[in-house]
């Protein structure tokens, strides 16, 4: 039987930490900054949780 193949952009993108969570980068923060508040842009700055409804296709893909 064929092994699965890790998603190269999935890889990329989301770091799995030690209890097993997967982080993702904030959207939004890349450009048109001048309009967005010092607070708000700070935000982009951390890292956010995969929603749990998102996290078991991600999973799947990383073959994690």
């Amino acid at each position: 039987m064929k092994k699965n193949k890790t998603h190269s952009g999935t890889k990329k993108r989301i770091k799995v930490t030690g209890s097993g969570k997967l982080l993702r980068r904030r959207a939004f923060g890349s450009h048109l900054l001048t309009k967005k508040s010092a607070k708000r842009k700070r935000k982009f700055r951390k890292d956010a949780v995969v929603s749990a409804n998102d996290a078991t296709r991600v999973k799947d893909l990383l073959g994690a």
